[in-house]
């Protein structure tokens, strides 16, 4: 039998659009089909707030772009038919998507809500070759689910991820590491995972310009000029890549959150509010697992594309949004040079239980119990009705100044 490893990355197209469609086709009875008509979700139309989270393939048509402010979206296509987020249909649809995966193979790797790497390998005398695997898995997500996917094939984890994202909606594609040659190295080097603007600026100052290019680069060149990272990229381009299919979640050794912004910050009050923003979804996720942090960090990403970061020690362990937030301030501040912040990031490690006793301090009034019930009940709330069921007057303060 052919032990040649095959690996299947599959990918919910244009996910969140998509199930929100079928959603309100099959359970609302809704005559319209979202993914027909410039459409996406995101944001709120009464007040132009928010941003685009994904968008119809008729959007794509008045060049509205994924993570944009709605209002720049509704500038350029005032029909556009905007519809809020809602987590609990997402969660519904992805684990009927994943569920589906599992009866083809036990390797199931949820990568994300709406993409998994599947490892087929020794599949073939059950489900026939793998491209005919993929599209009766791809056809049945269809017919049973009601929405499309993008399968990507490869005997590497990464290359079937970049195989995925080739030409879409509903299609297969292979690539192999004899086919990077032919069907990778032509592309764009801005094509390849991994490599973000700030990569691909540094890459064309060295004359490279496609993932072939760097391929048959000096990979001590590249290292050189962007350190591991470099590295591990132009492994990539050249098919090396040994990661496999993880089936079991590995375990936290850090929570972490940021935001690339939709526009140049360059006040503390409004820096200093999103901040609070990634905090609580840091602090939410600490106590989901029911985890304290000891050590906190600041990320800043300048419109320069500088990156500083500072953290520090809590006095005690930690999972409380407004304790873990004031210490974010302190670092912001004495970190922040008033440069324009392009990008704002929080993480939390050095991980305790839940359990971990606090370290009392004689001079310290918080009532830090108190603090701690009302983080859990926000949470509770939350987790029943939506995120916005309940706000901090701090953002609706926000929105009023707007």
């Amino acid at each position: 039998m052919d032990r040649q490893k095959v690996i299947f990355h599959i990918d919910v197209n244009s996910a969140f659009l998509s199930w929100e469609a079928v959603h309100r086709l099959k359970d609302l009875g809704d005559t319209v089909d979202l993914r027909e008509i410039p459409s996406a979700v995101g944001g709120d139309r009464a007040t132009r707030h928010g941003i685009i989270l994904a968008k119809s393939v008729p959007a794509k048509k008045y060049n509205i772009q994924t993570a944009e402010p709605v209002a720049d979206a509704l500038k350029k296509c005032p029909e556009l038919v905007l519809v809020p987020p809602d987590q609990k249909i997402y969660s519904r649809y992805s684990h009927a998507f994943m569920e589906i995966l599992r009866e083809y193979s036990p390797d199931v790797e949820k990568f994300s809500i709406d993409e998994a790497f599947v490892d087929m390998t020794g599949c073939q005398a059950l489900f026939g070759e793998p491209v005919a695997c993929a599209h009766t898995i791809k056809d049945r997500i269809y017919h049973e689910l009601g929405f499309t996917v993008n399968i990507g094939i490869s005997d590497v984890r990464l290359l079937a991820k970049i195989a995925s994202d080739f030409e879409k909606p509903d299609r297969v594609h292979t690539l192999y590491r004899t086919e990077i040659e032919d069907k990778m190295w032509p592309l764009p080097v801005s094509d390849l995972i991994y490599v973000g603007k700030a990569s691909v600026r540094l890459l064309h100052s060295l004359g490279i310009y496609t993932i072939g290019d760097l391929a048959n680069s000096d990979v001590d060149i590249i290292r050189a000029h962007m350190k591991s990272h470099g590295e591990f990229i132009w492994k990539l381009a050249n098919g090396q890549d040994v990661s496999i299919v993880e089936t079991k979640k590995r375990e936290n050794k850090g929570y972490g959150n940021s935001t690339t912004l939709a526009f140049d910050v360059t006040d503390a009050e409004t820096a200093k509010q999103i901040l609070m923003s990634l905090c609580e979804t840091v602090a939410a996720r600490l106590r989901a697992d029911h985890r304290k942090a000891e050590v906190i960090a600041v990320t800043i990403r300048d419109t320069d594309f500088r990156n500083r970061s500072h953290q520090m020690v809590l006095p005690s362990p930690s999972n409380i949004t407004t304790e873990l937030y004031s210490m974010v301030c302190l670092l912001f501040d004495e970190l922040w040079d008033e440069s324009p912040i392009r990008l704002l990031g929080v993480r939390c490690t050095k991980l305790y239980e839940e359990t971990a006793a606090r370290q009392l301090n004689l001079f310290d009034t918080v009532d830090y119990e108190k603090q701690s019930r009302l983080d859990k009940a926000m949470d509770d709330i939350r987790a029943k009705y939506g995120n916005d069921a309940v706000k901090r007057a701090s953002f609706m303060d926000q929105g009023r100044k707007k």
